[in-house]
């Protein structure tokens, strides 16, 4: 009785083995999209990624000077 006892604590530590071996492989991201996704904000948090809107201002501030300019020009 005693051995039957020994081998099913054996078993049912051995299947606690088997559940966190799993647990240390299992990826905590469910697709890749997800994971690109983590990066991305992980970066942005970094700021790698600058943000584009400044460059949206000066492009218009550039092209309203140019279009002032370029008015100026025909009136003279």
């Amino acid at each position: 009785m005693p051995q039957a006892l020994d081998r099913a604590s054996e078993i049912l530590a051995l299947q606690a083995h088997v559940e966190r071996a799993g647990c240390a492989w299992a990826c905590a991201f469910s697709s890749s999209a997800e994971f690109e996704a983590a990066v991305i904000r992980s970066r942005r948090a970094a700021g790698v990624y600058r943000p584009r809107r400044n460059r949206r201002y000066v492009v218009c501030a550039a092209a309203a000077a140019g279009m002032l300019v370029l008015a100026v020009l025909m009136i003279i």
